[in-house]
């Protein structure tokens, strides 16, 4: 019997709810849009962190979850807040993501961080950023 991931029917049920998948979005979306945002963001490490805790198979399903969703609203390029408005334009981005992470810190590790501040400076420097941790 082909059983399915809890990963994968999460993501099929949230397709039937919202049109698309949070992980398939996350992972096409993310690395694209930070290129793009970098410089206009002061939360691009702890966004970095996050997406590094997403793709981290330690990291429990819930949080996974969880994660995704809040990435999902900063790639996503209908917002509450338009990003191309100056000073505003990613304070609800900001929001989402920094809630979610206060829901979850607790599963967010140095290497997470370390991974954010490497992937960081890579972006910075027109390199690729470091693999997830399961690779």
């Amino acid at each position: 019997m082909n059983e399915r991931s809890d990963m994968e029917r999460h993501n099929e049920a949230w397709r039937v709810f919202a049109g698309h998948d949070n992980a398939t979005t996350v992972r096409e979306g993310f690395w694209p849009k930070m290129g793009k945002v970098l410089s206009r963001i002061p939360f691009a490490e702890e966004a970095l962190a996050a997406w590094y805790c997403a793709f981290d198979a330690a990291t429990p399903r819930r949080v996974k979850t969880m994660l995704l969703a809040a990435l999902a609203y900063f790639i996503m390029p209908i917002d509450l807040i338009p990003d191309m408005l100056p000073g505003l334009g990613f304070t609800d981005d900001l929001t989402v993501l920094l809630t979610t992470i206060g829901l979850i810190r607790a599963h967010m590790t140095q290497r997470h961080h370390e991974l954010a501040r490497e992937a960081l400076q890579a972006l910075r420097e027109g390199r690729k950023p470091p693999a997830t941790p399961q690779n």
